[in-house]
Order: structure tokens, then C-alpha cells, then sequence
């Protein structure tokens, strides 16, 4: 049952910080041009690349340095900079498709930036949004490489206890769990393909 609770609250947490920071990051990526950009692009996209292994022992390494190693805190920003690549990927879609003149219209008519993004954009970039907070709750839910180096049996998650208790034993309840996961993903997936589209972010 820790086990359970450790992967549901930083999932909780995780979920809706990463569609918050995503979504801010997408915006300013697409409507603003600056130096570096693109490498800011590329540094955001890096976990999708960089092999979670790799990830893993990083930040390990980090958080050993910074007295954050299997803390709870050290997991939940773990989890982030797993899940971040996907809402801005999922969000970026949305906002390219967006038709600024809808923006600039509501501008023009005397709405403040603030007003504009409230009332036209975010309204027009949900499905974008809602495909990206599924993304980050199914990924930080079933993810075991970064937690498997970054926890310790007080905040371990429930991907990790499942792989460990594969390695010492077999048991066919594991089956079951595994089964859950499948689900959840198979929905995930169902979600973002009626909400944006799995062509658009794949």
C-alpha cells in the first residue's frame, strides 16, 4: 500500500505542475523568437533522446550531491523532467494550430494579452492540454527507470516494488498488475486520439 500511495501522490503532484510549466513553456516557444531557442527546444525534448538508464544514474548522482536522494521532492522533480517533454510536444501541436489571427482580433478589440490567452487561446489549446496531463499522469504512474535510481524503500513506487518483486518471486498477482498498467495505457491512448490526435504527437 506505500507503495500504491507514493506512485498516486507524486503522480498528483507531478501531473498538474508539468501541465502548468509545459504549458507555459509551449507558448512562449511558439509565439516568441530569441537566440538559443532552439537549443532551449532541444534541452526540453533531451529526456525523450537520452536513455532513462543514463537519466537515472544523473540524477542519482545530483541528488546524492544535493542531499535530495530518496526524498520525496527528489522523485517528484525526477518525474518532471520525464513527463515535461510530453506536455510541451502534446501543447506545441495544439498552439501551432491555432489560428493567431483569433488572437489578434481579440487583441484588436481591446482585450488585454492576458485576457487574449484566457478567453481565445487556452480555450482553443485544451484538448492539447487534456492530451498532455494524461500523458504525464500515465507516464509518471508507470515509471520505473529514474525511480528505480532515485528511490528508496520509504518512497518507492509501485513500478518499481512490481519489478523487484518479479526478480525475487512469481506470483500470478503480478499478472493482474501488469494488467492495470496496460489498461491505463490503452486509455491514455484512446484519450489523446480523440483529443488531438496519436498522428500529431507520435
Amino acid at each position: 500500500m506505500q507503495s500504491l500511495w507514493s506512485s498516486t501522490l507524486v503522480m498528483v503532484i507531478v501531473t498538474p505542475l508539468t501541465v502548468l510549466l509545459g504549458t507555459m513553456s509551449s507558448y512562449t516557444l511558439a509565439r516568441l523568437s530569441f537566440p538559443g531557442k532552439g537549443l532551449i527546444q532541444s534541452f526540453i525534448m533531451s529526456p525523450l533522446m537520452i536513455p532513462q538508464v543514463v537519466l537515472g544514474v544523473a540524477l542519482l548522482y545530483l541528488f546524492s550531491s544535493l542531499g535530495l536522494f530518496g526524498s520525496t521532492l527528489g522523485l517528484i522533480i525526477g518525474h518532471i523532467v520525464i513527463c515535461f517533454p510530453y506536455v510541451v510536444r502534446t501543447v506545441s501541436v495544439s498552439i501551432t494550430n491555432l489560428d493567431s489571427r483569433l488572437e489578434l482580433a481579440s487583441m484588436n478589440l481591446g482585450s488585454t494579452p492576458w485576457q487574449t490567452f484566457y478567453r481565445v487561446t487556452l480555450p482553443l489549446i485544451r484538448p492539447g492540454i487534456i492530451a498532455g496531463a494524461v500523458f504525464a499522469a500515465v507516464t509518471s504512474f508507470g515509471e520505473i527507470s529514474v525511480s528505480l535510481f532515485v528511490s528508496t524503500p520509504e518512497t518507492i513506487t509501485i513500478p518499481v516494488r512490481t519489478f523487484g518483486y518479479i526478480d525475487q518471486t512469481f506470483d500470478p498477482s503480478v499478472n493482474a498488475i501488469a494488467v492495470i498498467f496496460i489498461a491505463l495505457s490503452v486509455i491514455a491512448l484512446i484519450i489523446i486520439e480523440k483529443t488531438i490526435g496519436l498522428s500529431k504527437v507520435m
